[in-house]
C-alpha cells in the first residue's frame, strides 16, 4: 500500500513509499482511509518532533472499516467510520491507505454523512465539545438545549476549530457571537451560523460585543489568548471560562484583579490529553450533531475545502502551516 512517512521534521521529508497492509490485532479494526484531515498539530508535530523510527502523519481521517482484529465484532465491517487521534503516541497516522488503530477511535459516520465531512471531524470537533463544556456547572455533554440560555464568544470563527464552535453551540441552544478579520471570514461565519459577527480590524470590538450581549459572555473559545486577554475580560460575565486551544504566545498577561474580581477561569484545552470520560463525552455528542444535521462542511457552511493527492501530503501540511482558511484534506482516492 501506499503511505507518507518522515523520520525528522522538514517538509521536504514527508516521502511517498511503499508498505506492507498492516493486519488488526486485538480490540482493533483495518479501515481502507478515503480521506485524512490536516490539521495544525500535524504539521508541528512533524516539525518539533523526533520520531523514533518512521511514522505516518495526521491524525484525522474517514474511510470504510475491512477488516477487524479479534474481540471486535464482523458486523463492523463495511462500516463508514470516521477518526480520531490515529496518530497520537502511535506510528501510524491516516496518510496512508490503510490504517489499524483502536475499534472505539473508528466512528461509525451517520447514513447521510459523507466521508469528506468525517475526515474534517476530529480534532477541531473535539477540541470545540471539550472548550464548550469546561465551564462549572457543564454541561458535560453538548446536545439540544444543553447551552440554552448561554452566549458563547468565538475567537477566529472562520477557523476550522471555530467552526465547529459555533455549529456546536448553535445546535445545543447558546446565542454564538464570533469575531473575525474580514469580510470574507465574515461571510463563512455567518455561514457556519453564527449570531452575530463582529470585525474586530473595523469596528470596536470590545464596545460591539457589550452591545450585543449587555450581560456578558458566559464562555469564550479562544484562538489567540495572548492577543485577546483584555477583550476577553472586557466582555465576560461573572464566572466566565476562557477556553484557549492554540498558542499565539509563549507566554500571556492576565490582568489579575478583573479575574479574581469576576471569577474568571482561563483553561487551556488540548484534545490529546482530554479525560478519557470527556473524550467520549465530545466523540458521542459530535456523532449525534452529525445524524442531526447540524455540523457540516463545505463553503455554504462555512468551511471551504482543499484537496491534495497523497503523494502531495507536503503541500497540504504547507497550506495549514500557511493558515489555509477552510479545511484541508488529503485525497486518497476510491
Amino acid at each position: 500500500m501506499k503511505a507518507i512517512i518522515y523520520t525528522s521534521g522538514s517538509r521536504d521529508v514527508l516521502t511517498l513509499t511503499e508498505r506492507p497492509v498492516p493486519e488488526p490485532g486485538p480490540g482493533e479494526v483495518r479501515v481502507k482511509v478515503r480521506f485524512s484531515g490536516v490539521n495544525p498539530t500535524d504539521w508541528k508535530a512533524r516539525r518539533f518532533s523526533s520520531p523514533a523510527g518512521e511514522q505516518v502523519p495526521n491524525q484525522d481521517g474517514s474511510g470504510v472499516i475491512d477488516a477487524v482484529g479479534p474481540g471486535v465484532p464482523d458486523s463492523r465491517t463495511g462500516e463508514r467510520v470516521w477518526l480520531w487521534e490515529a496518530a497520537w503516541e502511535r506510528a501510524d497516522g491516516t496518510a496512508q491507505e490503510y490504517v489499524v488503530l483502536p475499534a472505539r477511535q473508528a466512528v461509525t459516520l451517520p447514513e447521510h454523512a459523507t466521508l469528506e465531512l468525517g475526515a474534517s471531524l476530529g480534532i477541531p470537533a473535539l477540541t470545540a465539545h471539550r472548550a464548550l463544556t469546561v465551564a462549572d456547572g457543564g454541561p458535560q455533554r453538548l446536545a439540544p438545549g444543553a447551552l440554552d440560555g448561554r452566549t458563547v464568544l468565538v475567537a477566529g470563527g472562520a477557523g476550522a476549530v471555530g467552526n465547529a464552535a459555533i455549529q456546536l453551540a448553535r445546535w445545543a441552544g447558546a446565542t454564538v457571537l464570533t469575531t473575525v478579520s474580514g469580510k470574507e471570514k465574515a461571510e463563512l461565519a455567518t455561514a457556519a451560523g453564527a449570531d452575530h459577527v463582529v470585525n474586530y480590524r473595523e469596528q470596536d470590538a470590545a464596545a460591539e460585543i457589550r452591545r450585543l450581549a449587555p450581560h456578558g459572555v458566559h464562555i469564550v473559545v479562544e484562538v489567540a489568548p495572548a492577543a485577546n486577554a483584555a477583550l476577553d475580560l472586557a466582555v465576560a460575565a461573572p464566572d466566565t471560562v476562557v477556553a484557549f486551544y492554540a498558542d499565539d504566545s509563549e507566554t500571556m498577561a492576565v490582568p489579575v484583579r478583573p479575574s479574581m474580581m469576576g471569577n474568571i477561569r482561563w483553561q487551556g484545552v488540548i484534545v490529546y490529553t482530554v479525560p478519557s470520560a470527556a473524550k467520549d463525552h465530545a466523540v458521542a455528542a459530535v456523532t449525534a450533531a452529525v445524524a442531526d444535521g447540524a455540523i457540516r462542511v463545505g463553503e455554504d457552511a462555512g468551511l471551504p475545502l482543499h484537496f491534495f493527492p497523497l503523494e502531495r501530503t507536503g503541500q497540504a501540511h504547507t497550506a495549514v502551516e500557511q493558515g489555509a482558511v477552510g479545511k484541508v484534506l488529503v485525497d486518497l482516492g476510491d
